[in-house]
């Protein structure tokens, strides 16, 4: 048998002369007048084999002349520079060629049904179908490499820091707080379930009263959660948990680690530390708790100016409770027409917003907007001033809830970001989210629920409004954000009994609901649990934007489709009734209809 001896990226000049065996699969095979060349491929990259009558046994050559596309190939041959005028600047070994004097096909190749290039223009769902084949593009092949060189660095910086890396359950217990969880039957405990951890949270609080200190774990985690392009059913998160630490501890250490990383994976020098900005701050600006800062498009407020004025749009939104807000979309006039204008005033309406009123300021300095007729001539120039209007621009404004105004103008931004051409790919953007708000009031339960999780900590100033106005309640939270999106997210945790007690009633939990819940938290708490905080990374968004990728199914070697099918194994899929009898279960659903 033949065992290789280099890698295909291996070879340079400095080989010339040396006999070589190289494994791999044949890229591709070329027949140029009795001359076989073939582009052998293995992890690491391509070199390029010859074989003629003149240079192997009429053996190997018939051999080599048999070779098809992603055969399997062991080959023995002697290095040579390539002739003059021959060489391939693309390929690293593009100076030399191995000349074959032994090939051996160690496994032939049905035709894949999809070019394994990256120029190739397939439907995701047959990509994921042959995902094995898929994995051997370069790029994929480089997401998978850059997917380890990620969490190596990760492990590594945290093991400089003190950390220890300490697996917590899969199987844990079901706490319907959050999302859906997906839920495994005991067979040994008819009728109960474990279910599967959608964060190894209460487990790493645990490990601090356990006195543990500092931990981490590179942590699968699963969410039953509709799904999008930065969301898997199961997905892996860098998790993290200290003792004894405030926000700015836990901010500057994983400021660190981001630099490591980058630094180590893509040799890149991300300067610290990173921009901070309070979850007011970025709503009312940006109309997102994850702006986007590689472009500006800033929001700005128009409710003193909208309040009593001639258009009652805006002035009942305000005597409502609700917000005005517009953007400037400088230059405007010369990028979007009517037509554009209405196909974004039907976007903005995605996502709530009943309208979006504009003003249009041609290069003469003519005005044209709907509004002109409801408004005064103070009340349109103090509108321009406020948002620093030009002749050119368009002037964008929506009025409704503060929650809705944000969600649409906030998308309107970013849409227009796209549209003008205002973002940098190339640039990385992070910035830290704070003081989120501890609560959010859902209109249709007519309750509170957690913004995070029940675990975070107020601001101490604002525990006092915990009984009074829990709706302005901040929370000890804070967010990594990278170009708009959420990379980590975490919080100072509360460690006492008596402040999570307080936390459960807020969120209209019985005692009897919550102690039967968490009882394990709980009761730890009892026995000493120090101060404690903590952050959890997304990997895979991490590296989807490190890979600049638009979706995070690019940097996962075995994801599942949109609709949360694996088609390449066919999962999920029916079970035997033996099976579902062992568990004590029946189902209670419609046969699928054969076609």
């Amino acid at each position: 048998m033949l065992k290789r001896t280099h890698n295909c990226n291996d070879l340079r000049k400095e080989h010339v002369g040396q006999e070589v065996i190289l494994t791999g699969w044949a890229q591709k095979r070329r027949d140029h007048g009795g001359v076989i060349f073939i582009d052998l491929r293995d992890r690491s990259g391509i070199a390029q084999v010859t074989a003629s009558p003149e240079t192997c046994s009429e053996e190997v050559f018939a051999a080599a002349d048999s070779v098809r596309s992603e055969y399997v190939l062991a080959v023995k041959g002697t290095v040579r520079l390539r002739p003059e005028g021959m060489t391939n600047e693309k390929l690293a070994t593009g100076d030399i060629d191995v000349v074959a004097t032994e090939l051996v096909i160690l496994n032939k190749a049905k035709t894949p049904p999809f070019y394994l290039t990256d120029d190739v223009d397939v439907d995701e769902n047959i990509r994921l179908k042959y995902r094995y084949l898929d994995l051997r593009r370069p790029s994929m092949k480089n997401n998978i490499m850059l997917r380890h060189r990620v969490v190596k660095a990760m492990r590594d910086y945290m093991d400089e820091h003190g950390f220890l890396e300490i697996e917590t359950p899969i199987l844990q217990k079901s706490t319907p707080e959050g999302a859906r969880d997906y839920l495994v039957p005991s067979r040994v405990h008819e009728g109960e379930f474990f279910a599967l951890p959608q964060s190894p949270q209460q487990f790493k609080q645990l490990l601090m009263v356990a006195g543990m200190e500092r931990y981490f774990q590179i942590a699968r985690c699963f969410r039953d959660e509709d799904l999008r392009a930065d969301r898997q059913p199961e997905f892996t998160q860098l998790d993290m948990e200290l003792s004894f630490v405030d926000e700015d501890d836990i901010m500057t250490l994983n400021e660190g680690l981001i630099k490591h990383i980058f630094k180590v994976a893509l040799d890149r020098d991300i300067p610290t530390p990173f921009r901070r900005m309070t979850w007011d701050e970025a709503m009312n600006k940006y109309g997102s708790d994850k702006p986007d800062l590689r472009f500006g498009l800033e929001m700005v407020d128009l409710c003193d100016i909208a309040k009593g004025c001639g258009f009652k749009v805006f002035d009942q939104a305000v005597a409502n409770g609700g917000v005005v807000k517009a953007i400037n979309a400088k230059g405007g006039v010369h990028k979007l027409s009517r037509r554009d204008i209405d196909a974004l005033t039907k976007y903005v309406s995605i996502y709530g917003a009943k309208g979006l009123a504009y003003f249009s300021i041609s290069d003469e300095n003519e005005v044209k907007s709907p509004l002109l007729k409801f408004l005064s001539e103070e009340e349109v120039k103090a509108i321009f001033d406020r948002v620093g209007a030009e002749p050119g621009d368009i002037i964008f404004c929506v009025a409704d809830t503060f929650k809705t105004t944000c969600d649409a103008l906030g998308h309107l931004r970013l849409e227009l970001g796209k549209r003008f051409d205002l973002i940098d790919e190339d640039e990385l953007s992070f910035l830290w989210v704070t003081e989120f708000p501890l609560l959010e009031w859902d209109e249709e339960t007519e309750r509170f629920y957690a913004m995070h999780h029940p675990f975070t900590c107020p601001m101490m100033e604002d525990v006092p409004l915990m009984e009074t106005d829990a709706g302005k309640v901040r929370a000890r939270a804070y967010d990594m954000v990278l170009n708009g999106v959420e990379v980590g997210g975490g919080s100072i945790r509360i460690h006492d009994a008596e402040l999570q007690e307080k936390m459960f009633k807020l969120l209209n939990m019985a005692p009897e609901e919550y102690t039967e819940q968490f009882s394990g938290l709980l009761n730890a708490f009892q026995y000493g649990a120090p101060p404690h905080g903590g952050l959890a990374f997304g990997v895979d968004r991490l590296l989807m934007l490190m890979a600049k990728r638009d979706t995070i199914r690019d940097v996962i070697p075995f994801p599942k489709t949109q609709s949360a099918m694996d088609v390449m194994m066919e999962a999920p899929s029916p079970v035997a009734d033996a099976q579902l009898r062992e568990l004590h279960i029946k189902l209670d659903v419609k046969e699928k209809e054969e076609k």
